[in-house]
């Protein structure tokens, strides 16, 4: 097993002076050294052959014992020294400190086709910044992250990937839903894989602690080898930077929107640099289009992180990263331009997103009223995100297909609506259909443009729970079958056709299926 390993991060940044593995505060450093535990009985159940490609390796390498131990952290590769590194946040509002790598151990970076790669391992053990945790994943949370991360990437959404899922053949104290009632679980690792795992966090430790020495160090670091375009260390560069890391953000966030994804913990500690998505907890996508909607039990009261709130938490988090780059820039004017930017920048781009979910190509004043009145059809009755939209597709400028009957899949309960609501989406129709007389594609072109936008399957969490259940009894055909499926979500794919239907009624109040906790 060949790879082109790199060592720039653990070379060029300051690393903990303490080498002993104890829970502490790490100061004054980037990361610390610490090695994954060794595992019972290491036992891999699925890989992501895109991503063993993407870093060098080749199919045939899957099969061997050192792909198995070393994606495991049974074997750490000669040469290298795996580390977690160190950083903050800001956790539902509140400034928590540090935080760190938890439960991530970074094994190493690679280059292949002069692109870079840090190979991390989630679930492998403690780290100086574990706090109250043991640095362990259940098979649960981690089927879950290998599941979406790549059809997040599928998708076209900016994210983390994973390369494989392992489980470790030790067992695992948790307790599922913060109600007392722990029980042991199967313990897995999954293999993550992204150009860099920094976070607004990693530079928001060093602000809130006045150390500036380390912070600079650290983003002269993150502009050479990731954003090398914006020019060597100066005020000017790291307002750039920060330009660049809003512009990534809310590009981000705008993909969420539009496939209706809600990622559940946006704190700033899950926020990369980057711009991807990061961090696959208590996230879900949209069964019913509802702007209040959030997948996380933590949040349940106060709604923070709810799909309509997203574009404004990213705008809140950016703030605190401006703060946190600050002392380098001191000048507040850029930083509020580019955050007053972020603000405008997500009304046009919005609009332009839910054109092409709309098939709307041409540029008329009034798209905003017909996308308003649409949001609010959307929220009379339980009407199901992903369905309606790529139903909407069907619809033809001379309506020989009756909008209304066109899109009655996507209704949770078609008996709830009343005359009424049935009314304003036949006006909404009739909008519509005048709307589109002024487009010049064919209908056929329209609804192939739509489907590009508008992804027939997404990983509904009751899907990845029918595939948890089935895994925990050992069978892993359902995750094969739901990853050959999101590989391709926009295309009809017709033997998968029964995965393009609405979350099922036993699944509305399961756990695991409707709201899940920051365990899951």
């Amino acid at each position: 097993m060949q790879l082109n390993l790199k060592h720039s991060f653990t070379t060029e940044l300051p690393s903990d002076s303490i080498t002993e593995n104890y829970i502490r505060q790490v100061k004054e450093a980037c990361f610390s050294y610490v090695s994954p535990i060794a595992t019972k009985k290491p036992e891999l159940i699925h890989t992501s052959s895109e991503m063993v490609q993407n870093i060098g390796l080749t199919k045939s390498d899957i099969n061997s014992e050192d792909f198995l131990n070393v994606f495991t952290g049974n074997t750490v590769l000669d040469d290298t020294k795996p580390y977690a590194m160190c950083y903050g946040g800001h956790q539902f509002g509140n400034w928590a400190g540090q935080l760190g790598d938890g439960r991530a151990i970074n094994l190493f970076e690679v280059e292949h086709n002069n692109k870079p790669w840090v190979i991390q391992l989630k679930g492998a053990g403690k780290t100086p910044y574990s706090r109250s945790g043991d640095g362990l994943a259940v098979l649960r949370s981690s089927i879950r992250e290998y599941l979406c991360s790549e059809a997040m990437h599928y998708l076209g959404v900016p994210t983390t990937r994973a390369l494989s899922i392992s489980l470790t053949g030790d067992e695992v104290l948790r307790d599922m839903l913060y109600d007392g009632n722990s029980a042991y679980e199967k313990g897995a690792i999954v293999s993550r894989v992204a150009p860099s795992f920094l976070r607004f966090g990693n530079y928001e430790i060093f602000a809130a602690r006045q150390d500036h020495k380390t912070l600079k160090t650290l983003v002269d670091y993150t502009i050479k080898h990731h954003f090398p375009k914006l020019g060597g260390p100066s005020k000017d560069t790291y307002v750039k930077f920060f330009r660049d890391v809003m512009k990534r953000t809310l590009d981000m966030i705008i993909h969420w929107q539009r496939v209706g994804f809600v990622h559940g913990v946006m704190n700033t500690d899950n926020m990369s640099i980057l711009g991807l998505t990061i961090d696959y907890g208590p996230y879900g996508w949209l069964d019913d289009f509802n702007f209040g909607w959030t997948p996380n039990t933590t949040d349940a009261q106060h709604k923070r992180y709810r799909y309509g709130n997203q574009p404004s938490i990213g705008l809140w988090n950016l703030y605190q990263l401006a703060n946190a780059l600050y002392p380098l820039i001191e000048d507040v004017e850029p930083l509020e331009n580019i955050l007053e930017d972020y603000k405008t920048g997500f009304e046009t781009k919005s609009l332009i997103m839910m054109r092409s979910k709309l098939g709307l190509f041409n540029d008329e004043s009034d798209d905003i009223k017909l996308v308003q009145s649409l949001e609010n059809a959307l929220h009379l009755t339980e009407t199901d995100m992903t369905i309606f939209f790529r139903l909407l597709s069907n619809f033809k400028k001379d309506n020989s297909v009756h909008g209304f009957q066109l899109i009655q899949k996507a209704f949770y309960n078609i008996e709830s609506i009343t005359d009424p609501i049935k009314k304003q989406w036949y006006d909404w129709f009739e909008n519509y259909q005048l709307r589109l007389t002024k487009e010049e594609l064919s209908d056929k072109e329209r609804k192939g443009k739509m489907d590009t936008v508008n992804p027939k399957y997404v990983l509904r969490n009751y899907m990845a729970q029918l595939a948890i259940d089935e895994a925990d009894n050992g069978n892993y055909k359902l995750i094969d079958e739901l990853f050959s499926l999101l590989k391709t979500p926009y295309s009809e794919q017709p033997e998968f056709e029964k995965w393009f239907a609405k979350r099922p009624e036993w699944a509305r109040h399961k756990v695991g299926c409707s709201m899940l906790s920051c365990s899951s």
